[in-house]
């Protein structure tokens, strides 16, 4: 499938969030909107859970896996370093959401995602998680977020001007977040209730796609569900 932004809307250049291997999930380049829905600024929006060099994102499995939760420190992602995506200021900071038990086990996983209704419900931090959101500084009218920090990692705080690559946070398991990962948008406004998701371009950074040993140059675009990435350094 060939990737299409809305050419009505305006598309924000980002830099990968992070350092190191992380697979990619919920790519707006397979669908928009990305996460089955247009709410919350996040139709354009993408996913990335942090794996070693054998594309795991966990030392292995054990019971828990296939029955139960486990603790999110088990994974490689949790406790590693976010970056931010763009320079700019820091226009929100939301932090103070647990870190909770990751899910991968069917038997835990179905009871948690019906329950994503009535977290909303409860607030926006509990599907964000603790999450940043800078005001690009790149002369476009674009908040961009990341979301589901690990607690009491936040460095920034509002008013805050930061440069591409400043380490903002490290990666958590809070919010509406079925195992440790980074959540990444762009939108219209500060405001998700009421902001319209932006199309994201990554600027520079390398792609190994599915089934393939080989990482690939990308630049100006976004990649594939299921791929991995690396920073372009």
């Amino acid at each position: 499938m060939t990737f299409e932004a809305n050419p009505e809307l305006q598309d924000v250049e980002v830099s990968l969030p992070f350092f190191g291997r992380w697979k990619v999930e919920n790519s707006p380049k397979r669908r928009i909107p990305s996460h089955g829905t247009m709410m919350l600024g996040t139709a354009c929006s993408i996913d990335f859970v942090g794996v070693d060099d054998h594309d795991r994102t966990a030392p292995g499995v054990s019971w828990r896996t296939a029955f139960a939760t486990e603790p999110p420190e088990q994974f490689f992602a949790f406790g590693r370093e976010i970056l931010a995506p763009v320079a700019g200021r820091v226009a929100a900071v939301h932090q103070g959401e647990p870190d909770h038990e990751a899910r991968r086990s069917p038997l835990v996983l179905v009871p948690y995602a019906v329950g994503q209704a009535s977290r909303l419900r409860q607030g926006l931090g509990r599907i964000t998680g603790n999450c940043v959101i800078i005001s690009s500084a790149a002369g476009t009218s674009a908040f961009v977020a990341v979301m589901h920090l690990q607690a009491g990692s936040i460095r920034v705080s509002v008013g805050q001007e930061v440069a591409v690559g400043e380490h903002i946070a490290n990666c958590g398991n809070s919010g509406n977040s079925t195992q440790p990962h980074v959540h990444l948008q762009a939108m219209d406004r500060l405001d998700p209730w009421t902001a319209q998701a932006l199309p994201l371009r990554i600027s520079r950074y390398y792609e190994k796609p599915r089934r393939s040993q080989r990482f690939l140059l990308r630049e100006n675009t976004i990649p594939d569900e299921g791929s991995t990435v690396e920073a372009a350094r």
